[in-house]
């Protein structure tokens, strides 16, 4: 059986305590996106930082070299 009740307008209407999706679970899953991208950024840092100096170096190049493409695609998508 079904504990939620009609609205007027014909919506349901969840009795409290009920796992329904709002602004509180919104908040929650943006806060454990956020923890979860922080953890696995600084894991990413720390492989990073125990790299030999040749691989970072080339790392940096290549990452260098990306972001430049992506500027100038961009620059010439806006024609600035």
């Amino acid at each position: 059986m079904n504990d939620a009740s009609k609205l007027p307008n014909g919506e349901l209407k969840q009795p409290a305590g009920s796992n329904s999706i709002g602004p509180s679970s919104d908040a929650g899953r943006t806060v454990l996106v956020g923890v979860l991208g922080g953890i696995i950024s600084a894991a990413g840092y720390l492989v990073y930082q125990r790299l030999p100096d040749e691989q970072r170096d080339r790392l940096n190049r290549q990452v260098r070299g990306l972001l430049e493409s992506r500027i100038n695609e961009i620059r010439q998508n806006f024609n600035i």
